[in-house]
């Protein structure tokens, strides 16, 4: 972790800090660390540090102990497969809706999200692709209208990748992550709601067996084909 500078909201930019520290391997699961540690760290009053771990504990990525610090939570590949379920059931039909929305200003915007997506991916750098994909995939879906729904999502999203349960570099590289859009770039700038939704579902499909294979292959013992049956559970 590296100290940020002093900005409007400090406590989303430690969280935010907290999340890329999780998804690095900086933080592991299962060990303590100090509030005092993180602030020092990132340069930050315990204030904010202290907001912030609050609220990745109302998310289920950490369990803050008193007298023990704070503690990075374990994601079970049952978690994994339900969070999927969720996202395949509601994300291809808010990407639908979001197509059947834009503007073009909207369609400009997905196109520089898009472009800098894939500009970020040739540096190698899976952190901060995974921003960028999370930057551009909750734009197209906050395309839809529904907060609710954006603030779903936006959790489901974080409650993976904040464990540190990512494709890059296990499955596939930064390269692939960011290419791995085509598709449903197509879709936006053809203004095909149905092939959005399409694009969208097989995406996050994709994404989710990478996962989940990729877990079980770094786990002795461990079938991934059960889980992988699993995810199309609630909308087959």
């Amino acid at each position: 972790m590296q100290p940020i500078q002093q900005k409007a909201s400090l406590t989303e930019q430690v969280s935010t800090m907290i999340r890329a520290a999780i998804v690095a391997g900086e933080m592991a699961p299962g060990e303590h660390y100090s509030a005092i540690g993180i602030s020092e760290k990132l340069g930050v009053s315990r204030t904010p540090v202290r907001e912030a771990l609050q609220l990745l504990e109302k998310e289920g990525i950490v369990t803050v102990a008193k007298n023990r610090g704070v503690r990075v939570n374990q994601i079970s590949l049952d978690e994994i497969v339900e969070v999927f379920q969720l996202r395949l059931a509601i994300e291809p039909a808010a990407a639908s809706r979001g197509v059947r929305n834009a503007t073009e200003d909207d369609i400009k915007q997905l196109k520089s999200l898009h472009q800098r997506m894939l500009e970020i991916g040739e540096t190698g750098d899976g952190r901060a692709t995974l921003e960028a994909d999370k930057e551009f995939h909750l734009y197209l879906l906050g395309l839809a209208g529904n907060a609710k729904l954006d603030n779903v999502v936006g959790e489901l999203r974080n409650l993976v990748l904040a464990h540190g349960q990512t494709t890059v570099p296990f499955a596939r590289s930064s390269q692939d992550l960011a290419g791995d859009r085509e598709e449903i770039m197509a879709a936006i700038l053809a203004k095909d709601p149905d092939a959005a939704a399409t694009a969208v579902r097989d995406h996050v499909m994709r994404t989710a067996q990478m996962l989940i294979k990729s877990v079980c292959s770094r786990t002795e013992g461990l079938d991934a084909q059960p889980f992988l049956e699993r995810l199309d559970a609630l909308i087959s």
